[in-house]
C-alpha cells in the first residue's frame, strides 16, 4: 500500500495535477486579490471636506458629487453658532479616507438646553459675574439702588423680573443685576467735626455710617495728625442731614 503511493506521487499523472491544482489556486488567489482592490478601490482615497459652519439643509447637495456619506449622532448648543449649523465633524477635514465614507456630525442645537438659575443675591458684581458665565447665562443691565453695600446684588432679574433661585430658564439668556450704590438713602444728622483731630474725625464719621472726603490741610501744619478740623462740608447744624455712606470734607490747621 505504501509503496503504490510513493508510486503515485513519482508518477507524471501527479505531477500533472499537482501543477494544474496550483494554477488554479494561483489564478483563483489573483482573482480574489484584484476584486477585493477593486471593491475597496484600494490606492484610491477622497480628502474629507471641512463640513463645520455649513447648514444642514445645504449638506445634501454639498455631499452629492463628493462620494461621502453622512450621519448625525450629537447636537449641542453654542451661543455664537445658528441652529442646525454643523459644529463637529469625525473625521476632521483633510483627512484621507474611501469612497462612501460616513462622516459623523455635530449639529448646533435649535433649542437651547435649560440651566436652573443660580442664587445671586448678597454677592459682589464680580462675583455674580463669573457665576452666571459658569452656567452659561449672561450679563444684562446693571441698576443701581441707594444701599451701603457697594456692588453688592440685591436682586436679580429676568425679563424684568425677580427670578428665584432653582427656576430653569434657557442656556444663554440675559440675567439683570439690581446693585447698592454704597450710598444707603437713611439720612443721618451732620455730625459736628470742629475740633477734632483727623483720627478722631474720621472715628465719628464711621459711627454714623459716613467716610471721610477730600481732607484739606493747611500750609504751615507741620504735623496733620495732631492738626484739628477747623471747618467742613457739609457743614453741621440742627437740621443738616446727609444720606449714610456719603462724605465729608474736612480742613485742618
Amino acid at each position: 500500500m505504501f509503496s503504490t503511493l510513493i508510486q503515485f506521487i513519482k508518477s507524471r499523472i501527479f505531477f500533472i495535477n499537482l501543477l494544474a491544482a496550483v494554477t488554479v489556486m494561483g489564478g483563483l488567489f489573483l482573482g480574489i486579490y484584484f476584486w477585493l482592490g477593486n471593491f475597496t478601490h484600494h490606492g484610491e482615497s477622497i480628502t474629507v471636506p471641512d463640513l463645520r459652519g455649513l447648514k444642514m439643509e445645504k449638506l445634501e447637495s454639498f455631499l452629492s458629487d463628493k462620494h461621502l456619506r453622512y450621519k448625525i449622532v450629537d447636537s449641542l448648543y453654542q451661543v455664537n453658532s445658528s441652529p442646525g449649523t454643523i459644529i463637529e465633524q469625525d473625521p476632521a477635514p483633510d483627512s484621507k479616507v474611501k469612497e462612501d465614507r460616513t462622516i459623523y456630525l455635530t449639529v448646533n442645537s435649535s433649542k437651547p438646553p435649560k440651566v436652573k438659575m443660580p442664587n445671586l443675591v448678597d454677592v459682589s458684581y464680580r462675583q455674580a459675574e463669573a457665576i452666571l458665565e459658569s452656567f452659561g447665562l449672561k450679563v444684562g443691565q446693571l441698576i443701581y439702588k441707594p444701599d451701603l453695600a457697594r456692588n453688592a446684588v440685591l436682586d436679580q432679574l429676568y425679563k424684568g423680573s425677580s427670578i428665584h433661585p432653582g427656576k430653569e430658564i434657557y442656556k444663554g439668556s440675559v440675567i439683570d443685576l439690581v446693585l447698592g450704590d454704597g450710598m444707603g438713602n437713611t439720612e443721618v444728622p451732620v455730625p459736628d467735626l470742629n475740633g477734632l483731630t483727623r483720627g478722631e474725625a474720621l472715628f465719628v464719621l464711621k459711627g454714623s455710617s459716613l467716610t471721610i472726603g477730600t481732607v484739606h490741610v493747611d500750609p504751615g501744619v507741620r504735623d496733620s495728625t495732631t492738626a484739628t478740623v477747623y471747618k467742613q462740608s457739609p457743614e453741621a447744624s440742627e437740621n443738616a442731614t446727609i444720606n449714610q455712606g456719603e462724605a465729608v470734607d474736612i480742613y485742618l490747621h
